[in-house]
């Protein structure tokens, strides 16, 4: 028996028979923000007169930043700075969830506030019009810590069977991917899909295509409704890029790119391009995708289990051992998008879409570095 949280056994038909109540016409507002560690999330709630009909009718706030790893005590206060509404798919219209941004006690961004940078590059590349799409792998543990429906003192059947398979002893925690693809639905999070995974209890969500900037934000909302979904259901979702160490999968978060030119007739020609200049900046990218500066992944990237190996770049067309894949169809119709497969499953997305434009499309000096 899978253990999971003393919380998810509570009366739900109790907490339905309150939440069902009118609110008299008043709006609940859940802020969120990325904490201190750069992977966490929290989130807080208010009450607000009416309906906001945009994010210029969301006030900001704050919050102790000393109990988030973001301040110290004598001077604790943060601001959290609303940049994108998402309607509340858990107490349901006309609540909203808010993503913040948040400022330090001079209105500096906080420490791990990289959204106020990728803005800035996102805002110089516009005219290239940069699509992205991230596909979220993550892993499904107990409260205890031991992966959700894995024997208690052994190890499933060997990886073969449970990529997009079917079946009770297949598929551990379907009911979870299904409702987090429903609430990111009536969220407004543009997620494009989902699919199990090649270890047990491990699952992808892809978000996307987003342009610039709304591709970490709708990100980091699809995560956040995840870490909500299962709190509900009792169990925890894990963004570790190798949650189990030896023969298994890891997990990480494929990222895929295009431009305008990229998208048009002769567009391959753009992707090599991109892809060459990303082959001369490998290890800046690799201190990136990750929170750890690399440390995370080297765990990950091994050249086994579909990847690359950390030391080395790659690309080749459907090779999902390579650095960066180019799908088989791309290179068919000489046009489309590449697939960045180093990004890590906890990586900040912000930050990695922001690398990816830099290099690719900013041309800085001095930039380039051997692999």
């Amino acid at each position: 028996m899978a253990s999971v949280s003393l919380s998810s056994h509570l009366d739900k038909a109790v907490r339905q028979q309150y939440m069902s109540l009118p609110q008299g016409g008043r709006c609940q507002v859940t802020y969120i923000w990325i904490d201190g560690t750069g992977e966490g999330l929290r989130n807080k709630t208010r009450t607000l007169d009416s309906e906001p009909s945009s994010i210029d009718d969301i006030p900001e706030w704050n919050f102790d930043g000393s109990s988030t790893y973001q301040a110290e005590g004598s001077n604790s206060d943060m601001y959290l700075i609303p940049v994108r509404m998402f309607r509340d798919p858990v107490s349901l219209d006309p609540n909203k969830l808010v993503l913040c941004e948040v400022l330090k006690y001079n209105r500096l961004p906080a420490e791990t506030n990289h959204r106020v940078a990728c803005r800035d590059v996102m805002e110089e590349i516009k005219e290239h019009c940069i699509w992205f799409g991230m596909e979220q792998e993550y892993t499904l543990f107990g409260i205890d810590g031991h992966p959700y429906s894995w024997p208690t003192n052994g190890f499933p059947k060997p990886q073969g069977p449970f990529y997009c398979g079917v079946g009770a002893d297949c598929a551990f925690g379907r009911d979870i991917v299904e409702c987090h693809y429903k609430a990111c639905l009536y969220a407004g999070v543009n997620i494009y899909g989902t699919n199990a995974e090649v270890m047990p209890s491990q699952w992808e969500f892809q978000v996307g295509p987003c342009e610039g900037i709304e591709m970490g934000d709708h990100l980091w909302v699809a995560r956040f409704l995840l870490h909500r979904v299962c709190e509900d259901f009792g169990v925890v979702a894990s963004l570790d890029p190798k949650p189990m160490e030896g023969n298994w999968n890891g997990a990480g978060c494929h990222t895929n790119v295009s431009t305008k030119q990229m998208r048009e007739a002769g567009g391959l020609h753009y992707i090599e391009q991109a892809i060459e200049k990303l082959s001369k900046k490998h290890s800046q990218h690799i201190r990136v995708y990750d929170p750890h500066g690399g440390v995370d992944n080297k765990r990950r990237l091994t050249g086994l289990h579909e990847t690359s190996s950390i030391e080395d770049f790659s690309a080749g067309v459907a090779n999902r051992s390579a650095s960066i894949r180019i799908p088989r169809q791309v290179g068919q119709e000489q046009k489309g998008y590449f697939e960045d497969r180093r990004p890590a499953a906890n990586c900040d997305p912000y930050i990695v879409t922001k690398a990816i434009a830099t290099t690719c499309l900013l041309n800085l000096e001095g930039a380039e570095e051997s692999k």
